[in-house]
């Protein structure tokens, strides 16, 4: 085996794995987007005590993690009413973006590797 030949596979091996890293992140944000709007949810309909300070603390995590993200999908979107499916559209565009990694170019950078 040539040293170049080993080089490929070292950076297709690395590639695969941030691809992965890359995969998971974008998972963990989906379950962190279901969290938000699970957790509006109850604020909304005084589920959960607003004024506990630890509950305060998750809320405005959640909002300082998602918002940013959802706020253009907002601008974009027309009114519904109080209905928000910004959520749901940025899931649908975090799975979309998950099979674009996963089908063309994963199985391109495991051919490299075999």
């Amino acid at each position: 085996m040539s040293v170049n030949h080993e080089m490929e596979n070292s950076m297709a091996g690395i590639i695969f794995a941030l691809i992965q890293v890359i995969q998971m992140a974008l998972t963990l944000f989906v379950y962190i987007l279901i969290a938000s709007a699970i957790f509006s949810w109850l604020y909304a309909f005084n589920v959960i005590n607003s004024r506990n300070q630890f509950v305060n603390s998750i809320g405005s995590f959640l909002y300082n993690v998602t918002e940013p993200v959802l706020r253009p999908i907002r601008r974009v979107m027309p009114n519904l009413g109080g209905i928000d499916i910004s959520p749901i559209i940025l899931i649908l565009l975090i799975y979309f973006l998950q099979m674009i990694i996963a089908n063309p170019i994963a199985p391109a950078l495991l051919s490299l590797v075999s």
